[in-house]
């Protein structure tokens, strides 16, 4: 009973402090348009999880946070794996994209561009536009280290804030649960959470309603990869360099296309869900035939 007391006030706490930090600032006039505003106000809840495990753990349940909760800074070769494989699925994602009928190849990133068109003043775009233009190499290899060096540090400051409470907390909380029970429950659960923000244009700017069922099965499809990643390094800091990294290089699934929407591609998009579901093929067959391990089939608690 203990552990379902513990696992409901964190969500509770959790969910109730980011809806009413969003509900507070979208009365008071802010929207995505206000890019400072609306930046500070995600990062701030980006943090809110961590806050949550804190309060829970520490303060209510008086318990230990860092042995608990798997933050380990002991670097071994999956730390490089988290690091790396996401710019690898954004680019298969935007090969993915290009397939479609209604999507081109785009030198000079039009689709890009476009995404930021409900977000951005005209003048903002424009100058966006510019600075593109007189880059002189194209832009998805700038974004591309620009990604990585932020996702090993403060993109992976920020994840932190949000995976110690998903794939720290609650990881924990569902050891006895199989893998992809607590994958699912999970991933479901921090969708639903991202519901404020992809209602105020997030990630789904067309399509903010059918956005947040989207945001959900991308989280579904996303999650199995943290958690693998989190169990397999013995370290939610593995699991927040992936975010970090993902946050980071997310613009390269999107860049030299034109055509489509934000349900279909990108990686929030079908095409990343498509890339994805591809990944967690090939992840469990690495886990099933040649891993020692077999972690997907199995309850967590066997690996941690």
């Amino acid at each position: 009973m203990k552990t379902i007391n513990r696992t409901t006030l964190f969500l509770i706490l959790t969910f109730v402090i980011t809806y009413l930090l969003t509900g507070i600032y979208k009365l008071s006039g802010g929207d995505i348009t206000n890019r400072i505003g609306f930046t500070v106000l995600g990062a701030i809840i980006m943090f809110i999880p961590t806050i949550s495990v804190i309060i829970v753990k520490k303060y209510i349940h008086h318990e230990k946070l860092k042995t608990d909760l798997l933050i380990s800074f002991k670097i071994n070769k999956w730390f490089f794996i988290a690091w790396l494989i996401l710019p690898v699925i954004m680019l298969f994602s935007l090969g993915i994209s290009l397939i479609f009928p209604d999507v081109i190849y785009s030198l000079e990133m039009a689709g890009f561009i476009k995404r930021f068109e409900s977000m951005l003043t005209p003048e903002q775009i424009e100058q966006m536009r510019n600075s593109l233009a007189t880059l002189p190499i194209n832009p998805i290899w700038l974004f591309l280290l620009q990604g990585l060096i932020a996702g090993v540090t403060i993109n992976a400051i920020a994840a932190f804030g949000e995976e110690l409470g998903w794939r720290g907390f609650l990881l924990k909380e569902f050891k006895e649960m199989h893998f992809f029970k607590a994958a699912i429950i999970i991933g479901f659960i921090w969708g639903i959470w991202h519901a404020p923000l992809i209602l105020m244009g997030y990630n789904y700017p067309q399509h903010p309603k059918i956005g947040v069922f989207m945001m959900i099965i991308f989280c579904i499809l996303i999650t199995p990869l943290l958690i693998y990643i989190t169990v397999k390094s013995k370290s939610v800091i593995a699991a927040a360099i992936l975010h970090g990294t993902m946050n980071g290089t997310y613009g390269i699934s999107l860049m030299l296309t034109d055509g489509g929407n934000d349900l279909t591609v990108g990686l929030t998009g079908l095409s990343g869900f498509i890339a994805l579901t591809v990944v967690l093929i090939f992840l469990f067959i690495y886990d099933y035939f040649i891993s020692k391990e077999k972690i997907l089939i199995n309850k967590i608690n066997n690996y941690l």
